[in-house]
């Protein structure tokens, strides 16, 4: 199964946390590092897409628990994994009557789709032209 998940530029660093949790290490905070996609609106986005394990989406919408990797000095901030969590918008059927997809500023939606470039399609986002 794949995910793609705009994450709004104001919620990158608890989106960072919650990735770190969601994920397999400090390396997940890499998840989303800048903000180069942007909506009709002109908000800006970080764009993530990965193939997820099947127990993600319940251990996404379920309590959230520190990594057993992160240890005192802690690299996780449970309180923005917290937030980014309350920010989250799943939409397992992209496809189905009614589902709103659009990428939103205050909220972290990610589409379970197996095409990345349908879901970015209904995300409505572009990336960021990089100057030459």
């Amino acid at each position: 199964m794949r995910i793609t998940i705009a994450c709004p530029e104001a919620l990158i660093p608890d989106g960072q946390d919650l990735a770190m949790v969601l994920g397999y290490g400090p390396a997940d905070a890499d998840t989303y590092r800048e903000a180069n996609w942007l909506d009709a609106d002109g908000n800006r986005y970080a764009v993530a897409s990965s193939l997820i394990f099947g127990a993600f989406v319940g251990k996404a919408t379920s309590a959230l628990e520190r990594p057993e990797w992160d240890v005192e000095p802690y690299r996780v901030n449970m309180a923005g994994a917290n937030r980014a969590q309350d920010a989250l918008l799943f939409v397992p059927e992209p496809y189905a009557e009614g589902a709103v997809t659009a990428a939103r500023p205050d909220k972290i939606v990610a589409l379970l789709l197996d095409d990345p470039q349908a879901a970015i399609a209904l995300l409505g986002v572009s990336p960021i032209p990089v100057p030459e």
